[in-house]
């Protein structure tokens, strides 16, 4: 899971990076491991800064003055395949052939054998464990072809179509071709979200924009947009300002991946036609009914729960509509500190755990002595939900069920969410009962995964499936032999890259003196082709 944007701006003398700037932080919750943003400015000329961190970290008032041009890309990483390295911060650049950016979201699924096509037959320079440069460079491969001083809008929609044909997996991109203009395309299944829209100026000018979530659209002022359909790619030329969309892959299926609805996405965000926060009250009805089952009735219930108590945020709105559903009162037992990133994507185990406590406190006025339905969007490892239940109960709750908005998860996320190794998911071989054990709950409720279906189907009929890899093992587009193996071997090599990184900046720290934290950031600026 990443954060991607993209702005062409119709005044050619404007700066576009205070609106991409923007935009990240209207997409921080898609990554908070490292962020980009590329520019074009005169002459084709591109302009960067990225490194590792949030968006307040990367970027200062003086980096920005530097991201020259009326058109760039940004980009927020969350650790998938590759490592936290600052060598793997987004966009990535390639000069030949004639100057690409791409901000890539999701994960290709057969990224070993892409890395060998490239190496053996492309004969391009892959510099990191990125499956996202892997992708920039078979586009780059593919538009080399054309063999021409400049290309137009059909060579580019040719190229595009040989990375639908070579790349396998997920895949949501925002990129440029260096004083041409804006690109953007969705992988044949729609797993991945990618929304565009336009912005009439008073002049009557049109700006275009393009991002992960419509929640950015519409914070920029975008009068209307819609969503990038599966196997779709748009192209803007500068020269013209008139998006080009165009079906470069035939849709193979119409699966967005259910855990945007369940967890990703903003509330106030719109996804394919479905409403983020509605998809969540309807999570909360269906769970609420699935909860009345498991305790015998509605007079059973409310004889053995006194209140419900969300995990903010991301399950507030289910809560909410769920304890309207049970008739049970609703109370904010945990307090936030929202100055802590998302526990879920921090990118070890460790500093999960003790990050928990820092995030969350529980309120011993809304437990003391209740009984305590405490409700959260998933489940994963455990390692949140154990801290959680304990911290209820040290607040001095009774007994403390937890009821999930997700079914169990039992298998591995192969397309740009490293949830975990399969037998690190708290659910992996274990029963409800066992789940329950394992983070010291009383009971445990989860989901079903058709009343989650249907919860996320209700406002878009024309999305009858979604990607529920997760839940079930099945995924909708398969997988490549040995690809799971490659993927816990990556995290297992990564995991160690990492505790290497941690021990060398403490070390400098040690030597240098420097505990600000500073943010670790690439500034350049690279000279390419003029489209003039």
């Amino acid at each position: 899971m990443c954060g991607i944007c993209g702005i062409l701006l119709a005044d050619q003398t404007a700066m576009c990076a205070s609106q991409l700037l923007e935009s990240l932080h209207f997409l921080q919750h898609r990554g908070q491991d490292a962020a980009g943003i590329v520019t074009c400015g005169p002459r084709g000329r591109l302009y960067q800064c990225k490194g590792n961190g949030m968006v307040r970290d990367v970027f200062t008032e003086q980096r920005l003055w530097g991201l020259i041009g009326n058109m760039g890309v940004g980009h927020l990483r969350y650790p998938t395949a590759g490592s936290s390295a600052n060598s793997e911060a987004q966009p990535f650049y390639v000069n030949s052939p004639y100057g690409i950016i791409i901000s890539h979201n999701g994960n290709l699924i057969n990224a070993p054998a892409l890395k060998r096509y490239l190496d053996q037959d492309a004969h391009r320079h892959i510099n990191t464990d990125s499956d996202s440069e892997l992708l920039l460079n078979v586009f780059a491969s593919e538009l080399e072809k054309t063999n021409k001083v400049r290309v137009n809008e059909e060579d580019i929609f040719t190229a595009l179509a040989g990375v639908f044909r070579e790349c396998r997996g997920a895949f949501a991109c925002v990129g440029m071709l260096a004083g041409f203009g804006l690109i953007g395309f969705r992988d044949a299944n729609g797993i991945r979200p990618l929304v565009i829209g336009e912005r009439v100026n008073a002049d009557g000018s049109v700006d275009h924009v393009m991002a992960s979530e419509s929640v950015v659209l519409k914070a920029l002022g975008c009068q209307k947009w819609t969503d990038v359909l599966p196997g779709q790619a748009v192209i803007i030329p500068k020269a013209t300002m008139k998006p080009v969309i165009r079906q470069v892959a035939p849709m193979l299926s119409y699966t967005p991946d259910i855990f945007e609805y369940v967890y990703f996405a903003r509330p106030d965000t719109v996804i394919d036609g479905i409403s983020v926060y509605r998809s969540r009250l309807a999570m909360g009805d269906k769970l609420a009914a699935n909860i009345v089952k498991r305790f015998g009735g509605i007079e059973n219930l409310k004889k053995a729960v006194d209140v419900v108590v969300p995990v903010p945020d991301t399950s507030r709105n289910a809560a909410l509509q769920l304890s309207f559903a049970l008739g049970l009162i609703y109370r904010e037992g945990f307090v936030k500190n929202r100055y802590v990133g998302r526990t879920f994507i921090m990118p070890d185990q460790q500093v999960r755990r003790s990050s928990v406590r820092t995030k969350l406190n529980a309120m011993e006025l809304e437990f003391r002595d209740r009984n305590v339905l405490i409700v959260d969007d998933s489940i994963v490892r455990g390692t949140t939900s154990k801290e959680i239940v304990q911290m209820a109960r040290e607040a001095g709750a009774k007994n403390v069920y937890v009821a999930s908005c997700a079914p169990p998860i039992r298998h591995n996320h192969i397309y740009g969410i490293d949830l975990a190794d399969t037998k690190e998911l708290v659910a992996y071989s274990r029963t409800e009962a066992d789940i329950a054990a394992a983070i010291g709950a009383d009971d445990v409720i989860y989901q079903t995964l058709p009343d989650l279906i249907a919860a996320c189907a209700e406002e878009n009929p024309n999305i009858k499936e979604f990607e529920v890899g997760v839940f079930t093992g099945e995924y909708v587009t398969g997988v490549e032999n040995g690809y799971l193996e490659h993927l816990e071997e990556t995290r297992f090599h990564n995991a160690r890259l990492k505790k290497l990184e941690k021990k060398s900046a403490s070390m400098a720290i040690g030597v240098n003196g420097d505990g600000e934290g500073k943010a670790e950031v690439d500034i350049g600026l690279y000279n390419t082709g003029d489209y003039r």
